[in-house]
């Protein structure tokens, strides 16, 4: 069956074949920008893009916190980002309570990483500088680790003891 013939009074052209036209090029962009995704040299950052968030309170303070609970998405951490606004982190969900270790390896931001008890108080606080293998370890077993901005808890006087509340919303690792 075929569309109805719709002519422009300007033009004269049929509507119906600018449409197809369209349509067309529409699928041309998505088609681009697919491959485009695909041929990334940075695949890492779509996956991150989908990470579930976690709103978390550090007294006060609110923090936006993406959620890190499967292996691949706790190897990336915030590898490869330029940027992150200052009340954003990253959550990592660890699977066991052990004295787990956290290093920069092409991550471009310096970050402050906190390590949790299974509570979610700070057990230590700890700072890094970008594009480092330099192991960053929790004092004792922790269960969780929050990335913030480099300085972000020393700014706010979170040290040892203090509770961040909201981390059992993140749910258990994968």
């Amino acid at each position: 069956m075929r569309a109805p013939q719709q002519f422009c009074p300007k033009h004269g052209a049929c509507r119906t074949i600018r449409q197809s036209f369209k349509r067309k090029s529409e699928m041309r962009l998505q088609a681009l920008l697919a491959l485009f995704c695909l041929a990334s040299p940075w695949p890492a950052l779509a996956q991150q893009a989908q990470l579930p968030m976690v709103e978390l309170f550090a007294g006060m303070h609110r923090i936006e916190a993406e959620v890190a609970a499967h292996p691949e998405s706790r190897q990336i951490g915030l590898m490869q980002r330029s940027f992150m606004a200052p009340q954003r982190g990253m959550l990592f969900v660890f699977p066991d309570l052990a004295k787990h270790c956290m290093w920069m390896r092409n991550t471009l931001l310096p970050l402050s990483v906190a390590f949790l008890d299974e509570k979610g108080v700070v057990i230590n606080v700890e700072d890094m500088q970008p594009k480092t293998e330099v192991n960053h370890c929790a004092a004792r077993p922790a269960r969780y680790a929050l990335e913030m901005n480099l300085g972000w808890f020393r700014s706010r006087g979170f040290a040892s003891g203090i509770a961040i509340t909201g981390v059992e919303k993140a749910g258990p690792p994968r």
